[in-house]
C-alpha cells in the first residue's frame, strides 16, 4: 500500500506527421465497417487495442509515442496506412454505382430519428437490435451517398456492460462515457459557433448541446443536457440509454423529437423528409405542427403538410415496446404547446389515442403524424395492421396503411473478412458493387468446397478461441475448479473445430424462448448423448435490468450447463456486446431462433449468420419466413396461435428436437473423405447465395427510398407549394367529410342476377346518400373475387362505379359487372372517402359496405 493520495494525468502522444491522418481516421465511423482500417491500429498494440474496447481514438491518446514513431519508420506499416486511406479517399469522394435509381430529386434530403444508434462497441450509444438497425440504416445510406441526416441523443452512460456470477444471476454493470474518447464534435451553427439550443420543460428551459458525429458521408448529431447551466435533474435527463423513471422518459422523448428538430433547424438544414424509427422520437411531429402553425398555418393543414412527409417505422408487436404516458403527465408538458396549436386538450390528445380514460400512446401520435407507416417484415406488417386497426376502423387491416419493408444488415459490417477475401479471390473485387444482385451471387456455388470449408473453420476456430477465453474469465473468477473448466471447454477447442456448434444471441426477452431447448429434457439427453456426433450449444445475450423474467432464461441456462450430463454441451457466456455477436454470427455452425409466433418482428441475427454461410434453424417468424426456401436452412413451422402456451411449446420443442435428431446432427457429421460434410457446404452456400443479396441494409435502404422517401418529398413540395393551397384545401376536405360520413349510406338499386354466362355482363346500380357531400367526395367500388377458406377474398378485381344523377341527397352510381373468371364468384359494394391529395386512399379510415 502506497502512501499519500494519487493524482491522475493522462499523457498524449504526438501523431508523427508520416501518420497524421489516423486522427482522422478514428473521427469517422467509416472505421466500424472496415476491417483494415482497424487493423490498422491493433497491429500498432494489439493489447491496447483490447484495453480500450478497439476504440481508435482513445487508441491513439494512450499509445506510446515511441510506437508511433517506429510505425512511421516501418514502410510495411505505412504500406498499410497508405492503403487504407485510399481507400477510404477513394470512399469519400468517388460516386457510387448503384443497382437501381433512387427516386429523389435536389434539394431533397431525409432526416432520421432514432433514440438508440449502434454503429461499434467503441461508441456506446445502443442497446440492442433497434440501434444496430438504425446504425445500418446510415452506413448504408453513406454507401449509397443519400442525402440524409441522421438525429439522436448523446448518453454517458450506454447500455449495461454484464457478468455472470456463480448462481447464474446477471450483473448490470454502467460506465460513464469520456466523450473525448469518442468520435465526436461540438456542432457549429451557420456562424460557426458551437450549437445550443433549448427546449421548455414545466416552469423551465433547459439548455441542449449539439454534436456531431461523422459517419462516412452521412452526419449524425446527438443532443446532450449535461451541461453546468441546467439543474441536476435536467442534466440527468440524457445521461442513461432508457434509464430512469417515466419522468426522465418523456423528457428523454421530448429532447429527441422536439430538441432535434430545433436542432436540425439551427444548423440551417431543411428535410423534405422526416423518418421516426420506433415511436420515441415522435413529438417531433408536434413541434413541426407548431412551427407551421406560428407561420400562419391552421392546426388541420399544418397537421397535413407534416404527415405528407413523414415515414414511421414500427418494430415491435410486443406491448412493451410501444411507450405510452398519463393523461396528466402529457398535459403538464405540452399545456403551453397546445395554446401555441390553437386547439382544444382533447384534441391534443387524440393525437396519442388518448381519452375516454386511455393513455398517449407514442405510436399512435406517430400514425397520426405520418402518411408512411411500415413494419419490419411480412409477417410483422400484417400483424401490425391487425393490432393497430382501431387507427382505420372502418377498413379491413390487409387494406390499411400499414406497409412493411423487411430488415437488412449492412454486409461489410457483418460479412466476416475472411469471406470478403476469398469473394475477392474467387467472384472479383466487383462483387461489393452487386450486393443486392441475386443472380450475381449464384457464382458462390463455384467456389470449390474446401476453400469454402476451410473459411468457415478459420472463423469458427477464431470464434471458440473468444468464447473459451470468455468462459474461462467468468468461471475463474467465480472460483470455479481448473477440473470442472475443462469438463465445461471440453468441446470448445479452437484446434478442433469439428464439433457441431449452435448458437443462440440476442436480448433475453422471454417471448424470445431462449430455454425452448429444455422443454423436454430426456429427449434432450438423448439427443446430446452420441459420444461420436457431439453438439455443442452456445447462448449469448442480455435481459434488460428490469426484466426478471428475462433474466431467469438466463439464470435457467446457466444452471442445466452445470448439471454433469450436460457439462460441456451447453456454455452461458457473459458480456455480450458487438463484438461477440460478430464473433458468433460468423463462426457458429446453426443459428437457433425459437420466439412465440408472431412476435418477433423482423430479427437481424440470423440475417448476419446467414451471410457468413451460418445456416439458420428457426420458426418461420419475422424475416425467415420470407428467406426460408427449403434449401438454405431448417424451419420450425409455428403452432397455430389459439393453442394454449403449454402445447404450444410442446409442438414447437417437439419440431425443434426431430430436426436436430434427424437433419442437422445427421447431416453434419456424414463426412467425405475431407472431412467436411458435402450436404452441409451445398445448404451452406445456399444460405449465402439466397439470403446476403435479399436481406442486406442497401437492398432495405433502397426499397426506403422509392417506397416511401421518394414519394413523402414528392408530398412535400406538393402540400408547401404556393401558401399551402393544398394542405389548406384537403384539411377543409377532411374536416367536411368527417362531419357527414355518419350519415352516408349504400343502398342497391336492382336485383341481383344469381347466373350470367362467361363474357356477358349484369347491371349494377347503388344509391348513395351523401349527407352532404359531393359525388367527387366519394368513390364506390365493387371487389370481385373468390372465398377462401379463411374467408379472404382470392383473386381480387376491384371496379370503380360510375357516379350518374344527384336526386335529393342521394347519388346514383351504375356498373355494368363483367366477371374475367368463371365458378362461383362473391362480390361486395363499398363506399369511402376520395381526393386526389390523399396519400393513402385510406389514410382515413373511414369506409362503408353495402
Amino acid at each position: 500500500m502506497h502512501p499519500g493520495t494519487p493524482f491522475v494525468i493522462e499523457v498524449n502522444p504526438h501523431i508523427p506527421p508520416r501518420l497524421s491522418r489516423l486522427t482522422e481516421l478514428a473521427d469517422n465511423l467509416w472505421y466500424s465497417w472496415d476491417q483494415p482500417t482497424r487493423t490498422l491500429f491493433a497491429r500498432l498494440h494489439s493489447g491496447l487495442w483490447d484495453k480500450v474496447k478497439h476504440n481508435p481514438k482513445a487508441f491513439l491518446k494512450r499509445v506510446d509515442e515511441d510506437r508511433l514513431n517506429e510505425a512511421a519508420d516501418d514502410h510495411i506499416f505505412r504500406g498499410n496506412y497508405n492503403r487504407v486511406l485510399s481507400a477510404f479517399d477513394t470512399y469519400m469522394r468517388e460516386p457510387q454505382c448503384l443497382d437501381m435509381p433512387l427516386d429523389l430529386k435536389p434539394g431533397d434530403l431525409i432526416a432520421y430519428f432514432c433514440a438508440e444508434f449502434g454503429f461499434h462497441e467503441s461508441f456506446p450509444v445502443y442497446s440492442g437490435g433497434l440501434g444496430i438497425l438504425a446504425g445500418d440504416h446510415c452506413k448504408s445510406a453513406s454507401d449509397l451517398r443519400l442525402p440524409f441526416v441522421a438525429v439522436g441523443l448523446l448518453y454517458r452512460q450506454g447500455y449495461f456492460s454484464q457478468r455472470i456470477d456463480s448462481d447464474g444471476h446477471q450483473i448490470a454493470t454502467y460506465t460513464d462515457s469520456d466523450f473525448e474518447d469518442l468520435p465526436i464534435h461540438p456542432a457549429l451553427n451557420e456562424e460557426g459557433k458551437e450549437l445550443c439550443i433549448t427546449i421548455e420543460l414545466p416552469g423551465r428551459k433547459v439548455a441542449v448541446k449539439v454534436w456531431e458525429v461523422y459517419v462516412g458521408h452521412v452526419r449524425l448529431y446527438l443532443l446532450d443536457t449535461d451541461l453546468p447551466g441546467n439543474r441536476p435533474e435536467d442534466r440527468d435527463i440524457t445521461h442513461q440509454l432508457y434509464g430512469g423513471d417515466r419522468s426522465t422518459r418523456i423528457q428523454q422523448e421530448i429532447v429527441l423529437g422536439v430538441g432535434g428538430a430545433r436542432a436540425l433547424e439551427q444548423l440551417g438544414l431543411k428535410p423534405t423528409v422526416f423518418h421516426i424509427n420506433e415511436g420515441h422520437a415522435a413529438f417531433l411531429i408536434v413541434e413541426r405542427i407548431r412551427r407551421k402553425v406560428k407561420a400562419g398555418l391552421s392546426f388541420h393543414a399544418a397537421l397535413e403538410v407534416v404527415a405528407a412527409s413523414t415515414v414511421f417505422t414500427t418494430h415491435t408487436p410486443v406491448p412493451a415496446g410501444h411507450d405510452h404516458f398519463a393523461e396528466d403527465m402529457i398535459w403538464d408538458y405540452f399545456r403551453e404547446v397546445c395554446n401555441d396549436l390553437g386547439i382544444p386538450r382533447e384534441e391534443f390528445l387524440k393525437l396519442g389515442g388518448a381519452g375516454y380514460g386511455k393513455e398517449f400512446n407514442m405510436t399512435r401520435l406517430a400514425l397520426s403524424g405520418s402518411r408512411y407507416h411500415n413494419g419490419v417484415s411480412r409477417i410483422h406488417g400484417t400483424v401490425s395492421s391487425r393490432i393497430l386497426s382501431d387507427m382505420w376502423p372502418q377498413i379491413r387491416p390487409e387494406e390499411s396503411p400499414m406497409d412493411y419493408i423487411t430488415n437488412g444488415v449492412h454486409v461489410p459490417t457483418f460479412l466476416a473478412e475472411v469471406w470478403q477475401d476469398l469473394f475477392d479471390q474467387q467472384l472479383g473485387y466487383e462483387w461489393r458493387r452487386h450486393r443486392t444482385d441475386v443472380a450475381f451471387w449464384e457464382k458462390v456455388a463455384d467456389i470449390p468446397d474446401h476453400l469454402f470449408w476451410s473459411a468457415h473453420q478459420t472463423l469458427k476456430s477464431k470464434m471458440l478461441h473468444s468464447v473459451r477465453s470468455l468462459v474461462a474469465n467468468q468461471h475463474l473468477r467465480n472460483y470455479g475448479s481448473v477440473a470442472r473448466l475443462e469438463r465445461m471447454l471440453k468441446f470448445t477447442n479452437p484446434l478442433d473445430p469439428n464439433v457441431l456448434t449452435i448458437g443462440f444471441a440476442r436480448r433475453f426477452a422471454t417471448y424470445k424462448r431462449a430455454t425452448l431447448l429444455f422443454e423436454n429434457m430426456d429427449w434432450l439427453r438423448t439427443t446430446l448423448k452420441d459420444a461420436d456426433r457431439p453438439v455443442l450449444f452456445i447462448f449469448a445475450g442480455k435481459a434488460h435490468p428490469a426484466d426478471k423474467p428475462g433474466q431467469e432464461l438466463i439464470r435457467r441456462i446457466y444452471e442445466v450447463s452445470h448439471w454433469p450430463e450436460f457439462e460441456g454441451n451447453l456454455l452461458m457466456v457473459e458480456a455480450y456486446n458487438l463484438s461477440l455477436a460478430r464473433r458468433l454470427v460468423s463462426g457458429c455452425d446453426v443459428w437457433l431462433n425459437t420466439p412465440i409466433y408472431p412476435l418477433e418482428a423482423s430479427g437481424t441475427s440470423g440475417i448476419k449468420a446467414a451471410m457468413n454461410g451460418v445456416i439458420n434453424l428457426s420458426i418461420t417468424d419475422g424475416w425467415w419466413d420470407e428467406g426460408y426456401d427449403g434449401s438454405n436452412g431448417w424451419a420450425i413451422k409455428p403452432t397455430p396461435e389459439s393453442f394454449d402456451d403449454t402445447r404450444r411449446d410442446q409442438e414447437d420443442s417437439r419440431d425443434l428436437y426431430e430436426l436436430l435428431q434427424d437433419q442437422v446432427i445427421p447431416m453434419y457429421y456424414r463426412r467425405n473423405e475431407l472431412g467436411f460434410s458435402s450436404e452441409w457446404v451445398r445448404m451452406a452456400k445456399r444460405s449465402i447465395i439466397t439470403l446476403l443479396p435479399s436481406f442486406s441494409s442497401t437492398r432495405m435502404v433502397m426499397e426506403y427510398v422509392n417506397k416511401f422517401y421518394g414519394p413523402a418529398s414528392r408530398q412535400w413540395r406538393r402540400y408547401s407549394g404556393g401558401i399551402f393551397n393544398v394542405a389548406h384545401d384537403l384539411a377543409t376536405w377532411k374536416v367536411k367529410v368527417r362531419q357527414a360520413w355518419h350519415g352516408v349510406r349504400l343502398n342497391r338499386l336492382n336485383e341481383p342476377e344469381k347466373r350470367i354466362l362467361f363474357g356477358k355482363s349484369t347491371p349494377l346500380a347503388v344509391a348513395v346518400t351523401l349527407n352532404g357531400l359531393a359525388p367527387e367526395d366519394i368513390r364506390v367500388e365493387v371487389l370481385v373475387g373468390r372465398a377462401s377458406k379463411n374467408g379472404q377474398d382470392k383473386n381480387l378485381q376491384i371496379l370503380t362505379m360510375k357516379p350518374g344523377k344527384v336526386e335529393g341527397r342521394e347519388c346514383l352510381f351504375h356498373l355494368e359487372l363483367n366477371p374475367q373468371m368463371c365458378g362461383k364468384l362473391l362480390y361486395r359494394l363499398r363506399v369511402y372517402p376520395y381526393h386526389e391529395s390523399l396519400t393513402h386512399p385510406f389514410e382515413m379510415g373511414l369506409m362503408v359496405w353495402l
